[in-house]
């Protein structure tokens, strides 16, 4: 029998797909980008990722059906390791399991790609996006000193052993 949270990841995962972000999705994508992070990215680093850096796989969630984007992740493989740049969704839809399925998805596209580490950074008073993290089996591994540049917070180094991943999450 399932639980409450599985039949809504099961929903979801009816709901819901992930595409690969295009060029014609950046204004969406800066609208999501812009209501959720103090520094955001400005449509030139988006473009810059989608055009020219060969080392990014950025990807958008929608509703099946619509063209709107829900939610949207940025990332880098580099050298074995998969980077996670960002990954926001939009107020109205936080709370649903997106993040989640989002996450999941962007850890199984590093591990089928070979990828043995996941490393991201996260301010220390985002206490929602950290309980996700570790939920996934996230580890507090350093901290980056005065990273943002918006307050001067520290961000917290969060790293994955990727080696082994099972494709589950922790059950919260």
């Amino acid at each position: 029998m399932q639980n409450s949270r599985e039949k809504t990841e099961s929903k979801i995962a009816r709901d819901f797909y992930i595409d690969v972000m295009k060029v014609s999705d950046v204004d969406e994508v800066l609208e999501i980008e812009r209501a959720t992070f103090p520094t955001p990215w400005s449509k030139a680093n988006f473009l810059f990722e989608l055009k020219q850096n060969k080392c990014a796989h950025n990807f958008v969630i929608r509703r099946i059906g619509e063209e709107r984007i829900i939610g949207f992740s940025c990332t880098w493989i580099l050298f074995g390791e998969l980077k996670i740049n960002n990954i926001a969704v939009r107020r109205e839809h936080r709370g649903m399991g997106l993040g989640r399925l989002m996450m999941d998805y962007i850890l199984n596209f590093g591990f089928n790609r070979g990828c043995d580490m996941v490393t991201l950074e996260v301010r220390p008073s985002n206490a929602i996006a950290i309980e996700m993290y570790q939920k996934f089996g996230f580890r507090v591994t350093g901290r980056r000193k005065g990273y943002y540049t918006d307050s001067g917070e520290d961000a917290l180094l969060m790293t994955l052993d990727l080696s082994g991943w099972a494709g589950n999450v922790q059950s919260v």
